[in-house]
């Protein structure tokens, strides 16, 4: 494959600008700003600005003023922000409040089947009982395997890894290789069977990113390696000639969704040169999709287990999102890291 043209400092620009303006964006302790600040993490790592780890502090700090409060299986995913900000500053308050949160995901959060977590958000309003959402590969899978990872702690390294054998179990469909949104443990169903872009993205992204943090002598490793492998081999040949995905996969109908796209692409990008030719389609598409303010495009509102293809096909993409934002950052932070990789 060729190797992949960019114009890095264009892309240290857009970069630049998505931050900005998503730290004009209001957010609470919950996944919409846990994806966003994933995403400031990934860029701070990448660019090494240090007003982007500034930022994050302060949000960071003015929240924990108010206390924790009360956790759920996505509000958890604002730790991924934490290991990021204690790693730069050394200051060990991040690192408590993080480790209270995998020990509350430990401990407390409710679980069925093979301890599988019960997807969970932070209010009273919605429950969800024994559905496994493919969400919760980002929100808590990754996070508990990044704790597992740096602060050397075996329990949350396979409860993460749990996460991806339970998910993959119930929601990879073995003929297409695709993810479904949801899985319903009561009526043993995927509801409405969707192939949705972003919860495939939460998969392609987080179990590359989790690959990172697995020990290749663990079965597991093989396991989710196997699973990305065959899912990003299908999802190749979904891509549009734009780049992008469909918010529904396998249905040209419905509308090109950016921020699928953006974690799809991250999946790609983990694989070497192997994946070159969409990569490049896809960093031209999601370019396409930054507004001149850092306003990421085309980004799906948030979306449960619709009640059918239309549904997904009907949701909004009308507003900025928060993850939207972290997700295009992902994936152009990624996209810059290339620069200093050797694949095989």
């Amino acid at each position: 494959m060729p190797p992949l043209q960019f114009d890095e400092q264009h892309i240290r620009d857009v970069i630049d600008r998505i931050v900005e303006r998503t730290f004009r964006m209001d957010f609470n302790w919950d996944w919409p700003g846990g994806v966003a600040f994933y995403g400031v993490a990934c860029a701070y790592e990448a660019t090494g600005e240090e007003k982007y780890i500034a930022l994050l502090k302060e949000w960071v700090d003015e929240k924990l003023e108010d206390g924790l409060p009360k956790l759920s299986v996505n509000g958890v995913s604002i730790g991924h922000c934490l290991i990021t900000l204690y790693k730069a500053t050394g200051d060990e308050r991040y690192m408590d409040v993080a480790v209270k949160m995998a020990e509350y995901l430990k401990h407390e959060a409710v679980r069925f089947a093979e301890g599988i977590f019960q997807h969970t958000v932070n209010s009273e309003t919605y429950n969800f009982p024994e559905q496994a959402w493919v969400d919760t590969m980002m929100m808590a899978g990754l996070f508990l395997a990044r704790m597992g990872a740096a602060l050397g702690r075996d329990d949350y390294m396979m409860d993460g890894i749990n996460q991806y054998h339970g998910h993959e179990k119930y929601l990879q469909d073995p003929v297409t290789n695709l993810y479904y949104h949801g899985w319903d443990h009561i009526a043993q169903n995927h509801m409405s069977a969707v192939y949705w872009a972003r919860g495939n993205s939460w998969a392609a992204l987080t179990m590359a990113k989790a690959l990172g943090h697995v020990d290749v002598a663990l079965p597991a490793f093989m396991i989710i390696e196997g699973s990305l492998r065959d899912q990003l081999s299908a999802l190749v040949r979904l891509q549009s000639p734009e780049g992008l995905w469909h918010t529904v996969l396998n249905d040209p109908t419905s509308y090109l969704e950016t921020s699928g796209s953006a974690g799809i692409a991250v999946g790609l990008l983990s694989r070497g040169n192997l994946y070159n030719k969409y990569v490049q389609k896809a960093i031209d598409g999601l370019l396409s999709q930054v507004a001149e303010d850092g306003t990421v495009r085309g980004v799906s509102a948030g979306t449960a287990v619709m009640h059918d293809a239309q549904g997904y096909k009907d949701t909004s993409y009308k507003r900025i999102q928060g993850w939207g934002q972290g997700l295009a950052l992902v994936f152009f932070s990624d996209l810059l890291q290339t620069k200093a990789r050797v694949f095989d």
